[in-house]
């Protein structure tokens, strides 16, 4: 067991359990945590037994394990033992019908996710998308977000953040400094937003200067060329000053998934890349055993910053727990009552 400090590194595995190997691996570099997704996540016990192996390779109890679950096409817990919870735009879509209803339903609904995730022993889902969208953007976002005005996005992702931390579920913004409007999908090619810094800091980054006592935060893989004209948000030194210092943001930044093809170089030099940028954490969300060893040797020790962030982060945790199966039930006659299919 190592006994250093944890790596600036979420590692990812292709299996639903940890080889002897990979075990090994995790206990000599202490890598901070782990991300899961659908791939590695079949049925409750086999996840609870896959995140007990991870920490106790590492040696930490409290290790985080993150997958992605925001409901609608992106919750990676999408198989048969557990509820299909229905996506941001659709309670969008109950706002502008009944906003009280909306934000209600919503906080109840992701109470039961988080109760749900948490008593699996995953961390966090990675949610909410604040992202704004528009007609132009990109269709990776799409029904993920809760819509164009920068207002109710910020109010509607409240009740997320609220309700997760509630359940002991860390919530996460994303995609910081907002990802709306770009017109391309950063898992494919690099986006390159051009609009003013007057309209970014009136529309896409308001959500997050909003939410910005949010304990996490997933930078974006997008390139916003008023500030930076090369570099995506994610590996930008001049970006990671913006949300710092403009927008206000000092919770724990973690990357987007660095898999993705925004980025350039190969994974351990994009691991490199968002360190020395000044991010806390590099997101690896996959890979196999030599991926995941060539990406702790181009990590570094978690700084002391990013531990009094993470530290500051876990004190805002509560554990409350709801029914989630009556929970889900309740959001789904809160929207029946006002024939939102």
């Amino acid at each position: 067991m190592s006994t250093s400090t944890p790596l600036a590194l979420f590692v990812g595995i292709p299996n639903t359990t940890l080889s002897a190997d990979e075990i090994a691996l995790f206990r000599e570099t202490n890598p901070y945590g782990l991300f899961v997704g659908r791939r590695n996540q079949k049925e409750p016990a086999q996840v609870k037994a896959l995140i007990e192996s991870f920490r106790e390779a590492v040696g930490r109890d409290d290790a985080p394990v993150f997958t992605d679950q925001e409901g609608g096409r992106v919750q990676h817990l999408d198989a048969g033992p557990w509820p299909s919870f229905r996506s941001f735009g659709e309670f969008a879509e109950l706002a502008h019908r009944d906003l009280e209803l909306a934000k209600k339903a919503l906080r109840l609904s992701s109470r039961a996710m988080g109760t749900m995730m948490s008593e699996l022993g995953l961390t966090s889902g990675c949610s909410p998308v604040l992202d704004l969208v528009f007609a132009t953007t990109s269709s990776v976002i799409g029904a993920r977000s809760f819509g164009a005005d920068p207002e109710l996005v910020a109010a509607l992702g409240r009740e997320v953040v609220y309700g997760l931390l509630e359940t002991g579920n860390m919530p996460i913004i994303k995609h910081i400094p907002g990802h709306g409007r770009a017109t391309l999908d950063s898992h494919k090619e690099r986006p390159v937003v051009d609009a003013s810094k007057e309209l970014l800091r009136a529309t896409d980054f308001k959500p997050f200067v909003d939410l910005k006592d949010t304990p996490w935060a997933m930078v974006a893989h997008v390139v916003y060329s008023a500030f930076d004209k090369k570099l995506p948000a994610s590996v930008s030194p001049t970006m990671l000053d913006v949300i710092r210092n403009e927008l206000g943001y000092d919770g724990v930044l973690i990357s987007d998934c660095i898999f993705m093809n925004a980025l350039e170089g190969t994974m351990p030099e994009r691991v490199k890349q968002v360190l020395d940028a000044g991010y806390d954490i590099a997101l690896h969300s996959h890979g196999d055993l030599a991926d995941s060893e060539a990406a702790a040797k181009a990590s570094r020790p978690l700084t002391e910053e990013a531990i009094r962030r993470i530290d500051a982060g876990k004190a805002r945790v509560g554990s409350q727990k709801v029914n989630v199966t009556e929970a889900h039930a309740e959001v789904e006659e809160m929207f029946a009552s006002v024939l939102v299919s």
